[in-house]
């Protein structure tokens, strides 16, 4: 496999692998592996979300109830001063 990287972001891998004494190619495993662990556990936590909403088990929130959680949250945070 082949991976094209910008020159900014090459300069930085190869800063790392010096400072670190890693060699690059570690470096890029390490970090696809974690992006990837991290992209499975977000896709996981939004298939259980979607499937909470369709049970009905959860419901939606809408933009104006979020908003006005917010600006309750911040009047009472004003008011505890």
């Amino acid at each position: 496999m082949e991976v094209h990287l910008t020159p900014d972001v090459e300069k930085q891998l190869h800063d790392l692998s010096a400072q670190s004494g890693r060699a690059t190619d570690d470096l890029l495993q390490d970090a696809l592996a974690g992006y990837l662990a991290e992209l499975t556990r977000t896709r996981e936590m939004l298939d259980r979300r979607y499937d909470e909403l369709k049970s009905g088990e959860r419901r939606a929130i809408s933009s104006n109830e979020v908003e006005a959680h917010f600006r309750d949250k911040s009047a009472s945070a004003r008011r505890s001063r």
